[in-house]
């Protein structure tokens, strides 16, 4: 078994442990039962199979320190949607996005750590390890994604950032745990990306080391013969019909070789629309951030990606927000925790819109790209999220969601999707986790805490 066939069968294995039962199928004979690696590669051939419709991305913007509750709210529908002041840049966005209520992952609900123990499993519902020699939480949503269907593209996910990761100690906890939202194992986080001329970097590159090619159709090809004497009459009949699947994926190929051309959809650019960024990282925050958006959605354009994430701030982030007209200090400790000082808090206030300010450039940027009558943003599911509900009190009890993007035609958007009053175990935010993966093609009996779907999405 080569390096690329063990890397796949520990993430399979891993996928396995974090996700319960598998559903893949396994073809059983005389003392053998297999779930062999190019099982796998036939699964990742036939996703890459052409189709008519644009692929369907997903990403998540996190951003930190939660809301002041009284001032996040919306009422209303449609494009007449009117949203309260600390989502006031989403005004004339509302046709594009639905406002999610009363979400809540219970393991950050009862977590002992302010932020240490709600950030890191925002995206898993997993609990947080508060051993200090054990850093620990749960694979993240995106993750499986990554790990199901991330072979799809050259780049199974993306991770990026503003804030360096910072490992010291908070509470005796490492920050790690605030540094990032993605995990691609329990113990392992996802380092994201803060330099701008890394990521374009990545979205150029040919990726030659993750193309297709007939050596993996022959590579299937000469296990299937190995294993057919192994096999009863049943088994034999299944791996004829996977054969033939085998066959149809090298006609496809072979035509598309012959025409010099491939079937179906494809991205509406094939090289970047604009310039490599300077290798330094940008010392203006507000450009700093519209650069990773920016990169974003040339990442999906491309269709170099379809599974994103991107951290505005760190938790417990020490950004100096100055750069916003009459505010000044440190996000965390001066305006977070203001002690109800009225300037304070307004300064505050500035901040949860400039977030919102920034997701509402991502939004018209994807909206503006037309993928052959639907806009990317038509074919996205984006998060716009926080760990916190009341920052100040380092509430979670629910969290602040906006899901903007229709993922295909599969959502109904322009609408207040309210949960907090349906019962805590239909108000999980996994459940939206396990909604979302469905749209994406991967289908799970359970992800963290919930075994049932977001009921209306």
């Amino acid at each position: 078994m080569n390096n690329n066939e063990q890397r796949r069968q520990r993430d399979f294995e891993q996928s396995r442990t974090n996700r319960g039962p598998s559903r893949r199928h396994f073809l059983r004979g005389t003392g053998v039962a297999l779930a062999l690696p190019w099982l796998e590669s036939l699964n990742v051939l036939k996703a890459a199979t052409p189709s008519n419709k644009p692929p369907v991305r997903f990403a998540t913007v996190y951003f930190s320190n939660g809301v002041q509750p009284a001032n996040w709210w919306a009422k209303g529908s449609g494009a007449a949607m009117e949203f309260g002041p600390a989502g006031a840049p989403l005004n004339g966005h509302g046709e594009d996005l639905n406002f999610i209520k009363g979400l809540y992952n219970e393991a950050a609900f009862r977590a002992t750590s302010p932020h240490l123990g709600k950030c890191p499993n925002m995206l898993s519902g997993a609990h947080v390890s508060m051993d200090p020699t054990v850093i620990k939480v749960g694979t993240t949503f995106d993750q499986v994604l990554a790990q199901q269907i991330g072979g799809n593209t050259l780049i199974p996910s993306m991770a990026l950032g503003i804030e360096p990761n910072e490992l010291r100690l908070e509470d005796g906890l490492s920050m790690i745990y605030g540094s990032a939202i993605s995990w691609a194992s329990p113990t392992k986080p996802v380092t994201k990306e803060i330099y701008p001329a890394r990521t374009f970097d990545q979205l150029v590159s040919d990726g030659s080391a993750r193309r297709m090619d007939r050596s993996i159709l022959d590579e299937i090809r000469g296990e299937a013969s190995a294993l057919r004497p192994k096999l009863g009459s049943g088994d034999k009949v299944k791996l004829n019909e996977y054969l033939e699947s085998v066959r149809d994926i090298e006609t496809r190929l072979d035509r598309s070789a012959k025409q010099g051309t491939l079937e179906g959809w494809r991205p509406t650019i094939d090289k970047p629309n604009m310039q490599r960024p300077a290798d330094e990282i940008p010392q203006v925050v507000p450009d700093h951030m519209k650069l990773m958006l920016d990169l974003m959605v040339l990442a999906f354009q491309m269709d170099k990606t379809r599974i994103m994430t991107i951290m505005l701030n760190n938790d417990l982030s020490q950004m100096n927000m100055k750069f916003l007209e009459g505010v000044q200090g440190v996000l965390h400790l001066d305006l977070t925790h203001n002690g109800h000082v009225p300037a304070l808090e307004a300064m505050y206030l500035k901040t949860n819109q400039y977030h919102m300010k920034e997701f509402t450039y991502l939004l018209d940027r994807l909206k503006s790209i037309d993928e052959g009558g639907s806009s990317l943003l038509d074919n996205s599911m984006l998060l716009m999220m926080s760990s916190l509900y009341n920052g100040d009190a380092h509430g979670a009890d629910q969290m602040p969601i906006v899901m903007a993007g229709k993922g295909g035609g599969s959502i109904r958007t322009g609408r207040i999707l309210d949960y907090l009053d349906k019962g805590d175990d239909n108000r999980r935010a996994c459940s939206l986790y396990l909604s979302i993966m469905d749209r994406m093609g991967v289908q799970l009996d359970r992800f963290g805490d919930s075994d049932k779907r977001l009921a209306d999405l």
